[in-house]
């Protein structure tokens, strides 16, 4: 369960009142059922930009605890080396998990790691690119920590792919697994691998998986 404390102009039941402002408590649980609708998702976001927050297609809010120590690390491993390759190969940008996308189903996720090709974001504006951008990345990685829910994980990916992203990769450490999601294609389980590739939507990446399932 998540207490959510927020600043607002005026005051709300249940709410705490602090010098010159008053605060409002929402605790909720994790997938909470309680709906929201978009400016409501991105004024809850602009008040708890501490929080890590979703929103589905049904307008559902979801609070993702912060990750574990060693999820971070690989984590960040992740969205080093796809910075790394995308900033040689110059056609697109990459993201790492703060960024939220808004995607046509209407639902805000915010992949672990994801990249977009350069042609589809330059055609946002720039007001576009300060919200969670109306788009889908072309590639997206989600890294399973320990809290997370496989099914919710495996509904997410699809839900990626149903919505443009052309490559998708589950990672989990602790299985030592990588689901491989592509369009029109079954799932591929990859066990133990050394590498995992681009394929034709990243040309020439690589990813070496040394010290994110293995040491």
């Amino acid at each position: 369960m998540k207490t959510i404390r927020s600043k607002t102009a005026r005051k709300t039941r249940g709410a705490m009142e602090e010098p010159g402002r008053s605060v409002v408590r929402l605790t909720i649980h994790e997938r909470s059922g309680l709906r929201v609708s978009p400016r409501g998702f991105e004024r809850i976001c602009t008040l708890n930009r501490d929080l890590r927050l979703e929103r589905t297609a049904k307008g559902e809010l979801i609070v993702m605890p912060p990750a574990g120590s060693e999820t971070g690390r690989i984590n960040n491993n992740i969205s080093a080396r796809l910075w790394i390759w995308a900033k040689n190969d110059r056609n697109g940008e990459s993201f790492d998990s703060s960024s939220g996308f808004t995607l046509a189903n209407g639902a805000v996720r915010s992949p672990d790691a994801s990249w977009i090709r350069l042609d589809r974001w330059n055609a946002l504006s720039p007001e576009q690119k300060r919200t969670f951008a109306p788009i889908c990345p072309d590639f997206v990685v989600e890294l399973m920590s320990p809290s997370d829910n496989k099914k919710d994980l495996h509904e997410k990916m699809k839900e990626y792919i149903s919505q443009g992203a052309r490559l998708g990769w589950l990672i989990d450490p602790i299985a030592r697994s990588v689901e491989i999601h592509r369009p029109d294609r079954a799932v591929e389980v990859l066990q133990n691998p050394e590498s995992l590739s681009g394929e034709d939507v990243l040309p020439g990446f690589t990813l070496a998986m040394k010290a994110i399932l293995f040491e």
